[in-house]
């Protein structure tokens, strides 16, 4: 009886979802403001009704309920209580459950803060982002219900988990990927909204700003601890494979590092709006896409959801309807948000006019990787496969020139910058940075590759660093009062800054300075790797909560010195009758130790993987900084303000 309080909780969210995306619209045209008051209200029942339908399907995998076949096919008596809990969005159906809830999540946000904004745009927000919600309780109604019975025989234990996800990682990962992937729809909503009401200006953009930050943000850490995930888990020691899925969630990504800039052009100058517009769809649109490929079975992936036709097709139409909707009503509304404000060709404009074209290359450059060999295939030409070498060859060269323009951008002033005044101070950064690098290069014995993308690394930092001197030297208060009175939202764009440095200096250093290497060896056997010294110790046999594993000990060692205790497994989960590989694995700043377990080969022989990773921790580093500088920029004190009026 409890799954079925569930599933009709989703029946009730459908239909306040359905009258929140009709009745306001109906208020807004009409200038009824009854009608309009309506949409706060709706939002919340709309979201509590999700909630209680979430809270029904975590109760089920609590109770071990295998009568419910979403529970019996992820689920196991034996699964340990957290990944019963995180195996709620383990599979297609509940992950899009979690997706719906965060939508509903963001909804409610919007609504506590409506009050904020002009009476006749808050509920045209919410509105737009109840027609998404429509659209997505639908989609899980009609194709994908979590709480579809198994009758009349029950199963007395579930498949379990996949034995990839029995990890801290889906606990963490999925939620705060979907956190950024449906927080674009916010600033979504706010460019629809803006195009129904012809409200498209400063104040808009300035109320914007933090929610697309936010999005920003969360889809950063996502992408991060993704990252993190992929490399400690799946023991092949990588940290990223130009994987379609990894490609879904990076294009949004880079659209959404477009429309943070673009937003700044427009709440300080005006400017950008029809572009603006264009990159809150294009960068929702990405996630919608995102969604398609995960769940319609087009691509093989690690972690791609198998899917029948009939969900991606649905998946597919929405898509459709919604951007393609999106898209007429911006071709119908163009004229009339286009910006009449000029900068001059060194004017701060400027810049962030050329990073935001370079982001918009890089994402059209993800796209045509990831979609090509569908393509391909579709048309019958064959199967092809793009990977690493096409991406790196491609996409480095125009992220290393977003670099430099992006520790140019700051330098400069709105409208217009003397240029003898940013030549004087690039100069001089070039030339030091080249120096600085070509130290480095030299002593570490570096390639001309990597001191060139050092050379960028140090010239942004420079920048960086000579751009906030400048802002507290000035005037008579001292350093430290001008430094307290800088916004946050400079401190947080210079903490991102700084963060994709790190992440690039981790980069280069984890892919030119790292080693690895597959050998034989037998308890009792050492080799030397690396500067390190791996003694293989012996195997033991370990009983897991559901699964028994070969636990490798390998001792570690440098220069006669006890370093650490690597035991690496090999693990079999009897239920899914799946073997695993779970990684030994020391962490330090400039250098992680990664051991694997092979095969067992003849006699007592194991083959092992031995990996020496540079510097890789600096990559996730960088990733943890430009989220906290994308949630210091949401959290400035400006954007807690009432917008007042309806015009700039």
């Amino acid at each position: 009886m409890i799954p079925e309080i569930g599933h009709f909780a989703l029946i009730l969210a459908l239909f306040f979802s359905l009258c929140l995306a009709v009745v306001p619209l109906i208020g807004y045209w009409q200038k009824n403001p009854t009608l309009l008051y309506t949409a706060r209200p709706l939002t919340f029942l709309m979201s509590f009704f999700v909630l209680v339908s979430f809270l029904v399907l975590a109760f089920a995998f609590m109770t071990d309920d295998f009568s419910v076949m979403y529970v019996s096919q992820n689920s196991n008596s034996h699964l340990p209580i957290w990944y019963k809990f995180s195996a709620i969005w383990g599979g297609h159906e509940g992950s899009l459950l979690l997706w719906v809830l965060i939508l509903s999540g963001w909804s409610s946000a919007v609504a506590l803060k409506i009050h904020t904004l002009p009476k006749d745009v808050g509920p045209v927000v919410l509105s737009v982002l109840g027609i998404v919600s429509l659209g997505f309780l639908s989609f899980m109604l009609f194709t994908s219900s979590p709480f579809v019975r198994l009758m009349p025989e029950i199963p007395t234990d579930g498949r379990d988990l996949n034995p990839l996800l029995q990890d801290i990682g889906l606990i963490i990962h999925p939620p705060m990927l979907y956190m950024g992937y449906v927080g674009f729809s916010v600033a979504f909503a706010f460019a629809i909204a803006a195009l129904i009401t012809g409200n498209l200006n400063s104040s808009w953009a300035r109320w914007t700003r933090p929610w697309t930050s936010l999005s920003w943000a969360f889809l950063t850490l996502g992408i991060t601890l993704g990252s993190w995930w992929a490399y400690y888990e799946l023991g092949w020691g990588g940290w990223w494979f130009w994987d379609p899925v990894e490609n879904a969630s990076f294009m949004p990504w880079l659209a959404g590092t477009a429309l943070v800039h673009s937003l700044a052009v427009t709440e300080k100058r005006g400017v950008f709006k029809s572009w603006t517009v264009l990159l809150a769809i294009f960068t929702f649109s990405l996630s919608l896409l995102g969604t398609f490929l995960v769940r319609s079975g087009v691509l093989t992936s690690v972690h791609a959801f198998a899917a029948d036709p009939t969900r991606g097709i649905y998946i597919l139409a929405l898509l459709i309807v919604l951007i393609g909707g999106s898209l007429l009503l911006y071709g119908f509304r163009a004229g009339q948000v286009r910006g009449s404000a000029t900068f001059g060709m060194t004017g701060r404009e400027a810049w962030l006019l050329l990073n935001n074209i370079l982001l918009t290359v890089l994402t059209l450059t993800v796209l045509l990787g990831t979609l090509y060999p569908l393509i391909f295939e579709v048309l019958g030409l064959g199967r092809i496969s793009v990977g690493a070498p096409y991406f790196n060859t491609v996409f480095s060269p125009i992220a290393l020139l977003l670099i430099v323009f992006m520790a140019v951008g700051p330098l400069s002033k709105w409208h217009k910058t003397k240029a003898s005044v940013l030549l004087k101070a690039c100069l001089f950064a070039a030339l030091l940075s080249i120096v600085l690098a070509g130290a480095v290069s030299y002593v570490n014995s570096l390639g001309s590759l990597a001191w060139l993308t050092l050379s960028v690394a140090f010239w942004a930092v420079l920048l960086t660093f000579k751009d906030w001197f400048d802002k507290v030297s000035a005037g008579t208060k001292g350093i430290i009062p001008r430094a307290r009175q800088l916004p946050r939202n400079y401190y947080g764009m210079m903490l991102a800054h700084l963060g994709m440095v790190v992440t690039l200096i981790g980069i280069l250093l984890v892919s030119t300075s790292s080693y690895e290497s597959t050998l034989k060896l037998s308890p009792g056997e050492s080799v030397s790797f690396a500067g390190y010294e791996f003694h293989f110790d012996g195997i033991s046999h370990v009983e897991g909560p559901n699964y028994i594993a070969d636990s490798g000990e390998i001792s570690v060692s440098k220069q006669g010195r006890f370093v650490t205790l690597l035991t690496p497994e090999k693990r079999f989960y009897s239920a899914s009758r799946q073997v695993m590989t779970e990684a030994g694995l020391d962490a330090g700043f400039t250098r992680d130790l990664y051991v694997s377990l092979g095969e067992k080969l003849e006699g007592d022989a194991w083959s092992v993987r031995i990996y020496v990773k540079a510097f890789v921790r600096w990559i996730w580093l960088g990733g943890l900084m430009m989220m906290c500088g994308g949630l210091l920029s949401a959290l400035d004190k400006r954007y807690s303000t009432k917008v007042r009026g309806n015009n700039a």
